[in-house]
């Protein structure tokens, strides 16, 4: 077999192929075999009908075409690592020239990485907040604390912002009763904001037995995102009494002696998640920033087929809560137009960062360990509710363990990216962030967590700051 590429732009390329007949006698073996299981000639039995008798009934041309056919796909890989080409989707074949032993010619267009070339990613300086915390923030915990151990008493006056009430809904349309839409005895705080839009203002100042319908839209069902009536009756009105803030509420909230050690507790964990949090912006600014640097041209192929599994995708996220995209558009008020161009900009910037960072991984030489991959493999089984041996033979039957570690060393390669950033905050101070461990706490300097310690929320899955590129996977082959 001879091959030769041709390319056609920077992401998209042209195989030529030429395969003398003889190495097609394998395949058309195959072929005459598999078309004696399926037809029936009397006098011969299934499975044993000789060559020839085969090209007098069934046709020479009809068993070279199956040979063809049978054979493309491995002439095709072998041309792809023959040529060192890495294809992203499908290829398009065009068999040129083939004849009855005569040797066969096929041209497969395919897309492919482009050639990135990067600027100085090392040191890359963004700005992060701070990661202060106020007295206000501590206050603002403890009073949630309290609240989880607060009790309810019922009260004989009109409903006020901050009590709690058991209240019924009822909605129609046109003066229908939608029944999907009909629930009692739901417990519900005054200004939370957590059910319909214009439940607080049609319940505050009612007392218990009295009701009042406005107009509302619903979230979910046949009538998503359309104007309905919503009436709302108020069965009880209750107030919350908090424990006092003192030693003994820190015992019996926490395993403290002392409210000044729960506060000092709270404030620790509060330092913790902005650390995490700053993190988590450093991240995504330190890849904002190197995106803005590079021009990287995308394969139209692979944003289509992104753009396909990402609808598909939304599209099963609303059968299962019982919307359709229709109804979806009208709620986020998005035209169809709108909602594709959304779509084919995340589509974009997806697949621009996985070639960003994959050329990062490739020019420092990352690899994924067999600890780093079991990792992975245990988190994501976590995030699907589902046990590590259930999630691992799932990834193995569906051939994701590439992808997977596509993900990981993608992941890996933004760590880099973080780790070797100038991150400041707010302040001007600089934000140390290669210590920086899972919990937000930071490992001690010269400790062997430190040394190999990379940003936490910069080693995961790259799919928030790709903009849910998971999906883009699915096109690369």
């Amino acid at each position: 077999m001879k091959s030769a590429v041709e390319t056609l732009s920077p992401t998209r390329v042209r195989l030529t192929v030429e395969v003398p007949f003889e190495e097609l006698r394998t395949s058309l073996d195959t072929a005459y075999r598999e078309i004696a299981k399926q037809v029936t000639i009397p006098g011969f039995r299934k499975g044993r009908i000789p060559p020839q008798i085969i090209d007098q009934r069934v046709g020479r041309e009809f068993v070279l075409e199956q040979a063809v056919n049978e054979a493309l796909p491995q002439l095709y890989v072998s041309a792809l690592q023959e040529n060192d080409v890495e294809p992203l989707g499908q290829p398009e074949v065009d068999v040129t020239n083939f004849a009855d032993g005569a040797d066969l010619t096929f041209t497969a267009e395919v897309d492919v990485r482009p050639d990135v070339t990067l600027p100085e990613y090392k040191g890359i300086e963004v700005g992060v907040a701070d990661a202060e915390v106020t007295d206000e923030e501590v206050e603002q915990q403890l009073t949630s604390l309290r609240e989880r151990f607060g009790s309810l008493s019922t009260v004989e006056r009109a409903a006020e912002d901050g009590d709690f009430l058991t209240i019924d809904l009822a909605a129609s349309k046109d003066g229908q009763p939608i029944e999907d839409a009909q629930a009692t005895g739901l417990s519900y705080k005054i200004g939370s904001g957590s059910m319909l839009e214009g439940l607080d203002d049609a319940v505050r100042g009612k007392s218990a037995g009295e009701s009042e319908t406005f107009v509302s839209q619903l979230a979910s069902g046949e009538y998503a995102g359309q104007d309905v009536d919503v009436t709302v009756v108020v069965d009880s009105v209750k107030v919350q009494e908090l424990p006092e803030l003192d030693d003994e509420f820190a015992q019996m909230a926490s395993e403290f002696d002392t409210l000044d050690e729960l506060r000092a507790d709270v404030r620790e964990r509060l330092v913790r998640q902005k650390r995490l949090q700053q993190a988590q912006e450093a991240r995504d600014n330190v890849l904002e920033k190197l995106l803005d640097q590079v021009d990287v041209p995308v394969p139209e192929g692979a944003v289509t087929d992104e753009i396909q599994a990402r609808r598909e995708a939304i599209g099963h996220q609303l059968q299962h809560m019982g919307a359709t995209e229709a109804q979806y558009l009208q709620s986020e008020g998005q035209t169809e137009e709108e909602f594709v161009a959304d779509l084919d900009r995340r589509s974009r910037e997806a697949l621009m960062t996985q070639f960003v960072l994959d050329k990062v991984a490739d020019t420092e030489e990352l690899n994924v360990s067999e600890p780093e991959l079991t990792q992975a493999l245990l988190q994501r089984a976590q995030q699907a509710g589902v046990s590590p041996d259930e999630y691992i033979q799932q990834v193995v039957q569906n051939n994701y363990v590439p992808t997977l570690v596509r993900e990981v060393r993608r992941g890996k390669a933004l760590g880099f990216l973080v780790e070797q950033a100038v991150v400041t905050d707010a302040s001007g101070n600089r934000v140390e962030l290669s210590r920086l461990q899972a919990d937000g706490t930071y490992a001690p300097e010269g400790s062997e967590e430190a040394e190999g310690t990379e940003s936490a929320p910069a080693e995961e899955s790259t799919e928030a700051a790709e903009t849910e590129q998971g999906e883009g996977e699915k096109s690369e082959s």
